[in-house]
């Protein structure tokens, strides 16, 4: 061993896991990522994260009464002193400021090293509004762990019964004002609505409007850690996409028949359309597009020629577009998922 005595000088191996760090996620993705959770209705959001294996998730609240069903205390992070807020945003800010030290302490001992944080929080209310406050504190524990990404916002907008209320709504946009710089996506409650209404009833619409985002995005990690015999669109591609600071549309849609000659118009219509994020607005820094078929379709040389327009058209749409065509078979058409980033600021 004197040949590597040196070893020894420098210090027995560190332990890195703390005795409360949670569980590494389960969940397939090609990021190291940990899901956080602002107030009632970004906890629940996160949650639906949390039940699709993403162990590390922490939900942050002024009070421990909006905490989601069924979610261990381990991932709660409770601000002492607060019993909520009365939607006050500045009044959320001000305890977010005054207890930094609680929440990075948790994002230290609970989530140890990730690259990218993925911050959720509704906008409306006073405490998930206020979420911003706590930007420094992210970023500074993701320098202090040297992370490879940063923060991505996803914040909710009321639907429009809700915005009749000006407190609401004024709450709601100062949250999208105050995300708008860094990397975001907006999910607007009305579409959202319109998209479920007379599939589910009104208990269960958030549950399955939450959930169904969830695996949306989801998707786009897992398959970003997938290869393809095809076009495989890798982590790279995918941080690029979102280091792009501004709004980040998402859609997805389902081409029962892909042997169509207008089938990058149909993509991108259908993604607009079905999305629970409000239409793009200016010229995207990159995008994304992601196609799923199956084997008769991967082999077949005229839906391969529409797959590649289907590329082109929607491609010349944005500055820089990166794809990706997976083959998966139990699928009954052709499966399509896009996203716009870096767009300009606003709901």
């Amino acid at each position: 061993m004197s040949d590597f005595d040196f070893v020894e000088y420098y210090g027995e191996e560190e332990k890195t896991n703390h005795e409360d760090q949670l569980a590494d996620n389960t969940a397939e993705a090609s990021l190291n990522c940990a899901i956080i959770g602002v107030g009632g209705g970004g906890g629940k959001m996160a949650k639906s994260f949390l039940d699709l294996g993403f162990n590390k998730t922490l939900l942050i609240n002024t009070t421990p009464k909006d905490a989601p069903e069924g979610v261990d205390p381990k991932h709660l992070v409770l601000i002492p002193d607060a019993d909520g807020i009365g939607k006050d945003v500045s009044l959320g800010k001000d305890i977010f400021d005054s207890n930094s030290a609680v929440v990075e302490d948790a994002l230290r001992t609970k989530l140890g090293k990730v690259d990218w944080l993925i911050v959720m929080a509704s906008g409306g209310g006073g405490t998930g509004s206020a979420t911003t406050a706590l930007h420094e504190v992210f970023d500074r524990y993701l320098k202090s762990v040297q992370a490879g990404g940063k923060v991505l916002y996803i914040v909710s907008w009321p639907t429009a019964q809700e915005c009749l209320n000006p407190t609401i709504s004024k709450n709601a946009l100062e949250l999208v004002n105050d995300v708008a710089e860094h990397p975001h996506i907006v999910v607007d409650n009305e579409r959202q609505v319109k998209l479920l209404r007379g599939k589910v009833g009104m208990l269960g619409m958030y549950p399955s409007a939450n959930s169904a985002f969830a695996k949306l995005f989801t998707q786009i990690l897992k398959l970003s850690a997938e290869t393809s015999p095809i076009q495989s669109y890798d982590s790279k591609d995918l941080e690029k996409c979102l280091n792009s600071n501004g709004r980040m549309f998402v859609g997805s849609t389902m081409i029962s028949d892909p042997a169509n000659s207008n089938l990058g118009s149909m993509i991108l219509q259908n993604c607009l359309k079905r999305s629970p994020c409000p239409p793009p607005n200016g010229t995207p820094q990159t995008g994304t597009l992601l196609l799923i078929v199956n084997s008769q379709m991967a082999s077949d040389p005229e839906i391969s020629k529409h797959l590649d327009n289907a590329i082109s058209y929607v491609g010349g749409r944005t500055n820089t577009l990166f794809s990706g065509v997976y083959v998966k078979e139990n699928i009954p058409g052709l499966v399509a998922i896009m996203t716009m980033n870096g767009l300009e600021k606003g709901k």
